[in-house]
């Protein structure tokens, strides 16, 4: 665990700010990234469907 921030708790907000903006990233990109998987998986089915008809 870290340490409770001293009186010079700039550093530690920098840090918590950062990571939570770093998170709030990271479940962004990862909804984005399934939505954009469901997508091409959609569209393969759709190919392969195509393609055996």
């Amino acid at each position: 665990m870290a340490p409770p921030p001293g009186p010079y708790s700039g550093t530690s907000t920098l840090a918590l700010v950062a990571r939570a903006s770093a998170f709030s990233f990271g479940l962004v990109y990862g909804s984005f990234k399934l939505k954009y998987l469901k997508m091409k998986a959609k569209s393969q089915r759709k190919a392969e469907a195509k393609a055996h008809h």
